[in-house]
């Protein structure tokens, strides 16, 4: 049986402390979700679910996630065989966000560029503008190849 999910309640205290996961979807039907490496907490990427792609998350414990721009399901390291395996789900204060943490198969790259994490530049000032210094540039796998 599917899960579904019932709307959020309306009162602050039951939302905040009570027992029912109702998320808060956006008006696009979506939830931030937050994903973390379960081994070290790691900030691996940040996406987005709708109602489908976190009830296959929760049914199957394989991260899905709703892809903005192909406007389609998607599956996380289906195609890299990079899979997340969800470890814990958590949910914020007013459930409007999520936090997966993680193991990744395969590579362990979570990024499309082969990397670990999509978070692998750091922004700086460098006089009147803001400049990316690259901290992680090791590439885990080819993503021509994988990708092609």
């Amino acid at each position: 049986m599917a899960i579904a999910f019932q709307p959020p309640s309306s009162d602050k205290a039951e939302l905040e402390s009570g027992a029912a996961f109702t998320p808060r979807f956006d008006e696009h039907g979506l939830v931030t979700a937050v994903v973390t490496d379960a081994r070290d907490g790691e900030l691996l990427m940040v996406a987005h679910m709708n109602a489908e792609a976190l009830a296959l998350t929760i049914e199957t414990g394989i991260a899905h996630y709703w892809s903005r721009s192909r406007k389609a399901l998607w599956k996380k390291g289906e195609t890299s065989g990079n899979l997340q395996t969800v470890v814990e789900l958590r949910t914020d204060c007013d459930q409007d966000a999520v936090w997966l943490k993680v193991s990744v198969a395969g590579h362990d790259a979570t990024c499309h560029t082969g990397r670990r994490s999509c978070f692998y530049r750091s922004v700086a000032r460098d006089g009147d503008a803001a400049r990316l210094t690259t901290e992680d540039d090791n590439v885990r796998f080819d993503p021509a190849a994988v990708y092609s």
